[in-house]
Protein backbone atom coordinates (compact mmCIF):
# COMPACT_ATOMS: atom_id res chain seq x y z
CA UNK A 1 0.00 0.00 0.00
CA UNK A 2 1.07 3.60 -1.02
CA UNK A 3 1.72 5.54 2.23
CA UNK A 4 -0.68 8.94 2.45
CA UNK A 5 0.51 11.98 2.81
CA UNK A 6 -0.89 14.16 6.20
CA UNK A 7 -0.43 17.70 7.35
CA UNK A 8 -0.18 18.41 10.94
CA UNK A 9 -0.11 22.05 12.38
CA UNK A 10 1.21 21.63 16.07
CA UNK A 11 3.61 23.88 18.21
CA UNK A 12 7.40 23.58 18.74
CA UNK A 13 7.22 20.71 21.32
CA UNK A 14 9.99 18.76 22.34
CA UNK A 15 8.27 15.51 22.54
CA UNK A 16 7.51 16.07 19.72
CA UNK A 17 11.14 17.40 18.08
CA UNK A 18 10.92 13.34 16.88
CA UNK A 19 7.96 13.98 14.56
CA UNK A 20 9.35 17.52 13.17
CA UNK A 21 12.93 15.96 11.74
CA UNK A 22 11.43 12.75 10.69
CA UNK A 23 13.52 10.36 12.99
CA UNK A 24 9.71 9.22 14.05
CA UNK A 25 8.04 7.95 11.07
CA UNK A 26 3.84 7.12 11.44
CA UNK A 27 3.30 3.75 9.40
CA UNK A 28 1.64 3.84 6.23
CA UNK A 29 2.03 8.08 6.58
CA UNK A 30 4.08 10.79 5.05
CA UNK A 31 3.85 13.63 7.69
CA UNK A 32 4.62 17.38 7.04
CA UNK A 33 5.18 18.79 10.28
CA UNK A 34 4.14 22.65 10.29
CA UNK A 35 5.43 24.36 13.69
CA UNK A 36 2.94 27.51 14.22
CA UNK A 37 1.99 28.54 17.25
CA UNK A 38 -1.12 26.97 19.26
CA UNK A 39 -3.76 30.76 18.73
CA UNK A 40 -2.99 30.51 14.99
CA UNK A 41 -3.56 26.81 14.69
CA UNK A 42 -6.82 26.79 16.73
CA UNK A 43 -8.25 29.80 14.60
CA UNK A 44 -7.01 27.94 10.84
CA UNK A 45 -7.96 24.85 11.95
CA UNK A 46 -11.70 25.38 12.97
CA UNK A 47 -12.69 27.97 10.79
CA UNK A 48 -10.96 27.06 7.64
CA UNK A 49 -9.90 23.33 8.35
CA UNK A 50 -6.40 23.51 6.58
CA UNK A 51 -5.15 20.87 8.29
CA UNK A 52 -5.31 17.39 8.27
CA UNK A 53 -4.88 17.26 11.78
CA UNK A 54 -3.83 19.53 14.23
CA UNK A 55 -2.92 20.56 17.72
CA UNK A 56 -6.53 21.81 19.43
CA UNK A 57 -7.79 23.35 22.85
CA UNK A 58 -9.32 20.84 24.25
CA UNK A 59 -12.66 22.99 25.32
CA UNK A 60 -12.77 24.02 22.09
CA UNK A 61 -13.19 19.87 21.29
CA UNK A 62 -14.86 19.24 23.72
CA UNK A 63 -17.43 22.24 23.09
CA UNK A 64 -17.56 21.16 19.33
CA UNK A 65 -18.96 17.73 20.29
CA UNK A 66 -21.32 19.05 23.07
CA UNK A 67 -22.79 20.65 20.17
CA UNK A 68 -23.15 17.60 17.92
CA UNK A 69 -21.59 18.83 15.11
CA UNK A 70 -17.68 18.61 15.82
CA UNK A 71 -15.52 18.83 12.55
CA UNK A 72 -13.08 16.37 14.33
CA UNK A 73 -11.90 13.38 16.00
CA UNK A 74 -9.69 13.39 18.68
CA UNK A 75 -6.93 10.70 19.77
CA UNK A 76 -5.34 10.51 23.30
CA UNK A 77 -2.50 12.38 22.70
CA UNK A 78 -1.82 15.92 24.55
CA UNK A 79 1.09 17.68 23.63
CA UNK A 80 0.28 20.28 26.94
CA UNK A 81 -0.17 19.49 29.90
CA UNK A 82 0.41 22.29 32.91
CA UNK A 83 -0.41 22.88 36.43
CA UNK A 84 -2.83 26.21 36.92
CA UNK A 85 -2.12 27.14 40.98
CA UNK A 86 1.00 29.61 39.61
CA UNK A 87 -0.94 31.48 37.02
CA UNK A 88 -3.22 33.14 39.33
CA UNK A 89 -2.25 36.73 38.98
CA UNK A 90 -3.33 39.46 41.14
CA UNK A 91 -3.20 43.59 41.50
CA UNK A 92 -1.03 44.43 44.61
CA UNK A 93 -3.63 47.17 45.35
CA UNK A 94 -7.06 45.08 44.93
CA UNK A 95 -7.23 43.84 48.78
CA UNK A 96 -6.79 40.41 47.43
CA UNK A 97 -4.96 38.08 49.57
CA UNK A 98 -6.97 34.81 49.72
CA UNK A 99 -8.78 33.06 47.45
CA UNK A 100 -12.05 33.80 49.39
CA UNK A 101 -11.62 37.63 48.50
CA UNK A 102 -11.87 37.23 44.77
CA UNK A 103 -15.69 36.88 45.59
CA UNK A 104 -17.04 40.25 43.81
CA UNK A 105 -14.07 41.29 42.32
CA UNK A 106 -13.00 41.73 38.39
CA UNK A 107 -11.40 39.27 36.60
CA UNK A 108 -9.74 38.79 33.64
CA UNK A 109 -9.20 36.21 31.21
CA UNK A 110 -7.82 35.78 27.45
CA UNK A 111 -11.19 34.11 26.41
CA UNK A 112 -13.65 33.23 28.67
CA UNK A 113 -13.56 29.39 27.19
CA UNK A 114 -9.90 29.59 27.18
CA UNK A 115 -8.78 26.08 28.64
CA UNK A 116 -6.57 27.29 31.10
CA UNK A 117 -9.20 29.21 32.61
CA UNK A 118 -11.73 26.52 32.79
CA UNK A 119 -9.22 24.15 34.52
CA UNK A 120 -9.16 27.27 37.10
CA UNK A 121 -12.24 28.38 37.40
CA UNK A 122 -12.55 24.70 38.30
CA UNK A 123 -9.65 25.32 41.38
CA UNK A 124 -11.59 28.62 42.26
CA UNK A 125 -15.16 26.37 42.58
CA UNK A 126 -14.23 23.29 44.51
CA UNK A 127 -10.88 24.03 46.09
CA UNK A 128 -12.05 27.19 47.36
CA UNK A 129 -15.87 27.91 47.34
CA UNK A 130 -15.49 30.83 44.69
CA UNK A 131 -18.31 30.06 41.85
CA UNK A 132 -17.85 31.75 38.52
CA UNK A 133 -21.05 33.68 39.02
CA UNK A 134 -19.46 35.29 42.21
CA UNK A 135 -16.99 37.16 39.76
CA UNK A 136 -17.04 39.67 37.22
CA UNK A 137 -15.44 38.88 34.01
CA UNK A 138 -13.45 40.68 31.38
CA UNK A 139 -12.27 39.22 28.09
CA UNK A 140 -9.75 40.23 25.82
CA UNK A 141 -11.65 38.70 22.82
CA UNK A 142 -15.04 36.93 21.93
CA UNK A 143 -15.36 33.36 22.27
CA UNK A 144 -14.09 31.38 19.27
CA UNK A 145 -17.64 29.44 18.82
CA UNK A 146 -20.05 32.13 19.72
CA UNK A 147 -21.55 29.51 22.55
CA UNK A 148 -24.11 31.46 24.96
CA UNK A 149 -23.27 31.24 28.79
CA UNK A 150 -25.31 30.83 31.67
CA UNK A 151 -27.66 33.37 32.08
CA UNK A 152 -26.15 34.30 36.07
CA UNK A 153 -22.34 34.67 34.40
CA UNK A 154 -21.37 38.54 34.05
CA UNK A 155 -18.97 38.12 31.23
CA UNK A 156 -18.05 41.53 28.98
CA UNK A 157 -15.28 41.93 26.46
CA UNK A 158 -12.88 44.45 26.76
CA UNK A 159 -12.15 46.90 23.62
CA UNK A 160 -9.97 45.48 20.66
CA UNK A 161 -6.40 45.51 21.71
CA UNK A 162 -6.43 45.34 25.10
CA UNK A 163 -3.59 43.21 26.83
CA UNK A 164 -5.12 41.79 29.97
CA UNK A 165 -1.77 42.04 31.95
CA UNK A 166 -1.77 45.54 31.31
CA UNK A 167 -5.87 45.79 32.21
CA UNK A 168 -4.38 44.48 35.88
CA UNK A 169 -1.48 46.56 36.53
CA UNK A 170 -3.37 49.30 35.67
CA UNK A 171 -6.04 48.12 38.44
CA UNK A 172 -8.88 47.82 35.62
CA UNK A 173 -9.40 44.11 36.97
CA UNK A 174 -9.02 43.01 39.93
CA UNK A 175 -6.99 39.36 39.29
CA UNK A 176 -6.00 37.46 36.07
CA UNK A 177 -6.44 33.99 34.92
CA UNK A 178 -3.57 33.37 32.94
CA UNK A 179 -2.03 31.04 30.16
CA UNK A 180 1.44 32.01 30.46
CA UNK A 181 3.16 34.98 33.08
CA UNK A 182 1.72 38.42 31.84
CA UNK A 183 4.34 40.76 30.78
CA UNK A 184 4.31 42.96 33.60
CA UNK A 185 5.06 40.41 35.84
CA UNK A 186 7.66 39.18 33.94
CA UNK A 187 9.22 42.49 34.12
CA UNK A 188 8.78 42.88 38.00
CA UNK A 189 6.09 45.40 38.24
CA UNK A 190 4.89 45.86 42.00
CA UNK A 191 1.73 46.18 41.07
CA UNK A 192 1.32 42.14 40.14
CA UNK A 193 1.99 39.66 41.96
CA UNK A 194 0.87 35.91 41.79
CA UNK A 195 -1.80 34.77 44.43
CA UNK A 196 -0.50 31.75 45.28
CA UNK A 197 3.57 32.68 46.12
CA UNK A 198 3.60 28.82 47.33
CA UNK A 199 1.98 27.42 43.91
CA UNK A 200 4.58 24.79 43.84
CA UNK A 201 3.81 23.24 46.77
CA UNK A 202 0.00 23.23 46.14
CA UNK A 203 0.20 21.74 42.65
CA UNK A 204 2.38 19.07 44.59
CA UNK A 205 -0.40 18.64 47.03
CA UNK A 206 -3.13 19.28 44.39
CA UNK A 207 -1.95 16.14 41.99
CA UNK A 208 -1.27 13.60 44.94
CA UNK A 209 -5.07 14.53 46.00
CA UNK A 210 -7.11 14.35 42.77
CA UNK A 211 -4.63 12.61 40.30
CA UNK A 212 -5.36 15.32 37.87
CA UNK A 213 -2.16 16.71 35.70
CA UNK A 214 -4.74 19.38 33.47
CA UNK A 215 -4.22 18.28 29.81
CA UNK A 216 -4.73 21.97 27.52
CA UNK A 217 -4.07 20.25 24.38
CA UNK A 218 -5.22 17.53 22.24
CA UNK A 219 -4.48 16.31 18.96
CA UNK A 220 -7.09 16.16 16.18
CA UNK A 221 -7.79 14.60 13.02
CA UNK A 222 -10.34 16.05 10.47
CA UNK A 223 -13.36 14.04 10.25
CA UNK A 224 -13.21 13.61 6.47
CA UNK A 225 -9.51 11.91 6.43
CA UNK A 226 -10.75 10.20 9.58
CA UNK A 227 -13.44 8.71 7.54
CA UNK A 228 -11.16 7.75 4.25
CA UNK A 229 -8.10 6.55 6.58
CA UNK A 230 -10.02 4.91 9.73
CA UNK A 231 -6.62 3.19 10.61
CA UNK A 232 -4.26 6.38 10.79
CA UNK A 233 -5.44 7.46 13.93
CA UNK A 234 -3.81 4.49 15.88
CA UNK A 235 -0.70 4.83 13.49
CA UNK A 236 -0.05 8.81 14.56
CA UNK A 237 -1.05 7.64 18.07
CA UNK A 238 1.49 5.22 18.19
CA UNK A 239 4.08 7.78 16.82
CA UNK A 240 3.23 10.58 19.15
CA UNK A 241 3.99 7.50 21.86
CA UNK A 242 7.17 6.62 20.46
CA UNK A 243 8.05 10.47 19.88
Amino acid sequence: MTDINLTLACGPFDRTQALRDGSVKPEGINLTYLTLEPAEIFYRMINYREFDLSEMSITNYITLVSLGESPFVAIPVFPSRVFRHGYFFINTASGIKTPADLKGKRGGVVEYRQTAGVYMRGIMQHEYGVRPSDVEWVQARPDRLGRKLPPDMKVTTAPPGSQPGDLLEKGEIDFLLSASPPIAFTRGSPKVARLFPNYRELEIDYYKRTKIYPIMHLIVIRKDVHERHPWAALSLYKAFLTA
